[in-house]
């Protein structure tokens, strides 16, 4: 018996293909000319929609840029977007924010892609959990979203290294965000991957992404002008057919074009929309005005203020950028919140790590409660939809929980009996180090000791922050501006030790290729480089602390040594609700909430609390690990309201 393949014979299959469509199409036309009885009473008969998919049938143009408009297959499209992060918001919540977003008249969602938490370790891939993206471009479908998709490789989004990987900076001559082969071959193996996932996903075949971005505000970096064409490639070569933008704010727009890829714009002020669509109307021709990203406020970082955009100045900068007949995009609609560590930072004068919280005084807040600017913008795009919007879900409950005391405690010292050091003649940084399988650390903190017989003048490059130890006793920090300490006079050997923290890697500007942490190079004492170091890998992922069973711990002492693992329960009934913690009289750390690592706290501000969602937490007792590095407070607070001041704002 003959078997058919469709793999020997795709000539055979695509003419028995031609001839099924054919032949549906003179059957259609057949019927069209038979009486109106004979048409109903052949439709009752036969299902003529099941021969053809419904994509083929009814998606056969996606979004097109046609002139100074939109088409969505042969209707006029306003693109009315807002920025959602499905790596910042607790997977349970992704509904509640879609669905708000939905509510507030907006017709499509815009979110990153972060490679580095995608690919921890070079082709090892998550996209379980939090990280499920499929899940989540799927729920904006069902929500009736359209979806634009930004898979960098590169995406900024005030994520550590741009979204870059940090094994990527094991090659000591590696050049991000160009065609440098260790950069490319890596950026190929990663869209191999990721657009097996994201194909299904597109319009043209039933999904909801009606576009890709190319890369990210490449026009301010520009080292490399085959570059874009590449990423272009990539994509288009592994089967993305959707329209194509990039995106660009003043800056870089004049460098940032790409032919046959639509041109969008990055601004927070209408007053540039102007000159910065004639700029693009005199490369590119004629085509639709599209503002990728309105910056809805801006991002915190440790030490400075918290940025505000007022409401009434936001809807009056949407409003322009309308009537001027362009699209939008809210950057950002819900903000959300670094958990972890995967923060980045700015570094122009001087370096700037940006804060755990990305509330970014966006739309939603950090917990997805109403805002002024949410209530406004409802009222506008509600005004030019045309119909009524959904009413908006109810906000979710808050709770403030009674205070948590840590009962027991581990100091950094006795913890180092567990670990196991990279012994090494040299300092070695972070992502060098030889651990998860060979892909360096990415995250954390990591300990340098070596023994010292003389006292002197320590100099070194520390990145980003290094507290100095004689011992267990804390003589200094050195940063990028403190680069040299005095080390005072001993008696025999001494144990220097050197704790250093990657505060988050930059993720904007040129300088991304020199994002290596820990210490860079050699550790001077005395202009004599130092020599037989002991290194730890201190990343505080769950297998760091599985080494630290129940009887490795003790009672906190009346004065403890730091740094410092201090332990609790938080106490949690009826049912589990979103709070905020609260650490006063805490210095500087990290805490931890059932293995789940929610951030950074540092009292130099502006952020104050931790968010911890509901969705985290169990009914009854629930393990709270806090890492301090400097003091530590009498207790761990609780509050329904959030630090930065925004109070649910009832619809």
């Amino acid at each position: 018996m003959t078997t058919w393949s469709l793999r020997r014979k795709p000539g055979r299959t695509l003419g028995l293909l031609l001839l099924v469509i054919l032949s549906f199409l003179v059957l259609r036309r057949y019927l069209r000319l038979e009486s109106s009885s004979c048409a109903q009473e052949g439709a009752r008969r036969f299902n003529w929609s099941t021969l053809i998919p419904l994509w083929l049938r009814h998606r056969q143009l996606g979004l097109q840029a046609k002139g100074q408009n939109f088409m969505l297959e042969d209707s006029t499209f306003w693109i009315f977007g807002g920025s959602m992060h499905y790596f910042r918001v607790p997977k349970e919540y992704w509904r509640d924010r879609l669905l708000k977003m939905k509510a507030c008249g907006l017709n499509t969602l815009t979110t990153y892609v972060p490679w580095n938490l995608h690919e921890p370790e070079r082709g090892k891939f998550d996209f379980s959990g939090n990280l499920d993206l499929e899940a989540f471009v799927l729920m904006a479908a069902e929500i009736g979203l359209w979806v634009i998709l930004r898979p960098g490789p590169y995406i900024c989004s005030e994520i550590d290294l741009g979204g870059l990987p940090s094994w990527l900076l094991q090659d000591s001559g590696m050049r991000l965000r160009t065609t440098y082969k260790g950069f490319t071959e890596a950026v190929d193996l990663y869209f191999d991957h990721l657009m097996s996932r994201v194909v299904p996903l597109q319009y043209k075949h039933g999904g909801p992404i009606i576009a890709v971005q190319v890369e990210n505000e490449y026009g301010s970096y520009n080292k490399d002008p085959a570059y874009m064409p590449y990423i272009k490639r990539a994509l288009e070569d592994r089967g993305i057919v959707e329209l194509l933008l990039t995106s660009d704010n003043k800056d870089g727009l004049s460098k940032g074009v790409v032919p046959g890829v639509m041109a969008t714009i990055n601004l927070q002020s209408h007053v540039e929309l102007q000159s910065l669509t004639t700029f693009l109307l005199s490369v590119k021709g004629i085509q639709p005005k599209m503002v990728m990203e309105y910056w809805t406020g801006w991002f915190d970082s440790w030490g400075g203020p918290h940025n505000i955009l007022d409401s009434s100045e936001v809807l009056q900068t949407v409003s322009a950028i309308v009537d001027a007949g362009a699209s939008i995009n809210l950057y950002m609609f819900h903000g959300g919140t670094n958990f972890g560590f995967i923060n980045g930072a700015m570094h122009f004068q001087e370096y700037k790590s940006d804060v755990t919280s990305y509330d970014y005084d966006a739309v939603l807040t950090e917990a997805g409660d109403y805002t002024a600017k949410y209530s406004k913008l409802r009222d506008f795009f509600g005004s030019v939809s045309g119909a009524p919007l959904p009413p908006p879900p109810d906000l979710l409950p808050k709770m403030s929980y009674e205070p948590m005391t840590p009962a027991f405690y581990l100091s950094l010292w006795d913890a180092l009996q567990y670990l196991e050091p990279i012994r090494s003649e040299k300092p070695i940084n972070m992502e060098n180090l030889p651990v998860n399988n060979g892909n360096g650390q990415s995250f954390g903190y990591i300990l340098y000791e070596t023994a010292i017989a003389s006292s002197g003048v320590l100099r070194g490059l520390v990145r980003d922050r290094g507290q100095v130890f004689l011992n267990t006793v804390s003589i200094g920090f050195m940063d990028y501006k403190t680069t040299k300490i005095v080390i005072p006079l001993t008696q025999g050997y001494a144990m220097l030790r050197i704790l250093v923290e990657n505060r988050g890697r930059v993720n904007y500007g040129d300088n991304i290729d020199d994002q290596r942490k820990g210490l860079i190079g050699n550790l001077y004492l005395d202009d004599s480089p130092l020599k037989k170091f002991k290194i730890y890998s201190l990343d505080l992922k769950k297998s760091f602390f599985n080494r630290f069973g129940v009887d490795k711990w003790t009672p906190v002492p009346e004065v403890p040594v730091f740094p410092a693992f201090f332990l609790g329960g938080l106490s949690v009934s009826p049912t589990p609700l979103d709070t905020f913690l609260k650490l006063e009289g805490w210095e500087k750390g990290v805490v931890f909430i059932n293995g789940r690592n929610l951030g950074r706290y540092w009292n130099i501000g502006p952020q104050k609390t931790l968010y911890l969602p509901g969705v985290w937490l169990d009914k009854g007792m629930n393990q709270v690990i806090i890492f301090e590095e400097v003091v530590s407070g009498p207790m761990i607070q609780s509050t329904d309201i959030p630090h930065l001041g925004r109070n649910q704002y009832i619809i």
